[in-house]
């Protein structure tokens, strides 16, 4: 196995397990009822969360160090603030929105991740990156469509869709920026060329600082941050759940952030967009009331497969990279050749420059001599 498929198959463990537990945290915080009530604080939650991904950030980067390159502080603040304010509107959108309504606009994310890649990062997609999209996008659309197609409700206001169309467009604009950070780093890093890019740590903080004040400005303005410490000092199981969600957040972005490191932006959509298939095939084996119908398995098999797919092209396809440099370095001796036999052309014509005044100089002394 190579280094690179390494890296990759501890990231998809590592962000499978930890949002998998990180699932089970949120239907915890926003499932059960604390006094009779459901819990409602959804950008108390928010700021909870970004703290703790500061503070573990803020550890690791202590204890690993960073990468010691210049860091395009704006782009990763920016995108910070808007992978938070699409968190926070596809999770208000609940409210309006029945959950399979929510589950499959959200669905669809990786579309407007790879449309911001383009307008925003610059960057350009392959033939089979554009079909494993559409693929991966249409079986976790009908996996999830399958499942509640017999539970949809039609309650679903005009507001709540509006706001997973702008929690997608945020998702449009994180992944964009995200691959606007790498650019920027190596035009500030000029010499440190493709090497140059944040740790896993220095994103992971400068992000998150700024998703937590957005959060914290919006709990204050809105009085969710009152009521949120108020419900979690009187129920003692609603403030552990929310530790815990907040603490398997921090471990999952851990590995988010690495994967933005070494790979980029859609990788990691697929990866996360998958995930929430992955998490549902879990509670079917927990619950067998929870049994997957011919439509979800239909989605389910689509997904992996294409994905499979993916996996087994990007092993056979071949690298430019390697043969630019085979190229380049056998150019190199014949151009040092070059420069020698100049060099030695040079030097013959230097000498018998030499020769040449020399021996004028000798003829010249013989005359007047004479």
């Amino acid at each position: 196995m190579s280094a690179r498929a390494a890296r990759c198959a501890v990231a998809v463990v590592g962000i499978f397990v930890a949002f998998s537990y990180f699932a089970l945290a949120q239907e915890d915080v926003y499932k059960k009822r604390y006094g009779g009530a459901r819990f409602a604080a959804t950008f108390f939650v928010l700021a909870c969360e970004r703290l703790v991904n500061v503070m573990v950030a803020a550890i690791g980067l202590g204890a690993c160090g960073g990468s010691g390159a210049r860091l395009a502080r704006g782009e990763i603040f920016q995108s910070g603030a808007s992978q938070t304010l699409a968190m926070a509107a596809s999770n208000e959108a609940l409210r309006y929105v029945s959950y399979p309504t929510q589950v499959l606009g959200k669905s669809c994310k990786m579309v407007p991740v790879m449309v911001g890649g383009m307008v925003l990062g610059g960057r350009t997609f392959t033939a089979s990156q554009y079909a494993q999209v559409v693929f991966v996008t249409l079986g976790v659309a009908i996996f999830n469509f399958g499942a509640d197609a017999k539970k949809t409700s039609g309650n679903d206001s005009a507001y709540g869709l509006s706001l997973i169309a702008i929690s997608l467009v945020m998702d449009a604009v994180t992944g964009g920026l995200q691959d606007r950070v790498k650019r920027t780093t190596k035009a500030l890093n000029p010499r440190a060329g493709a090497s140059a890019k944040p740790s896993v740590y220095e994103s992971m903080l400068y992000t998150n600082l700024s998703g937590f004040v957005v959060a914290l400005g919006f709990a204050f303005a809105t009085g969710q941050l009152t009521s949120g410490v108020r419900s979690c000092v009187t129920h003692v199981a609603l403030a552990r759940a929310v530790l815990v969600y907040s603490l398997a957040s921090a471990v999952g972005q851990v590995f988010i952030y690495y994967t933005i490191t070494h790979f980029d932006v859609l990788v990691l959509t697929t990866v996360t967009t998958t995930r929430k298939i992955f998490s549902t095939v879990i509670s079917v084996f927990r619950d067998p009331s929870n049994a997957l119908n011919r439509i979800q398995w239909f989605g389910c098999s689509l997904v992996f497969t294409f994905l499979a797919l993916d996996v087994v092209a990007a092993a056979f396809r071949p690298r430019h990279s390697a043969p630019a440099a085979a190229t380049a370095a056998r150019r190199a001796p014949s151009s040092r050749r070059a420069e020698r036999d100049t060099d030695t052309d040079r030097a013959a014509a230097a000498i018998g420059s030499a020769r040449s005044t020399s021996s004028r100089r000798r003829h010249s002394s013989r005359r007047s001599s004479s």
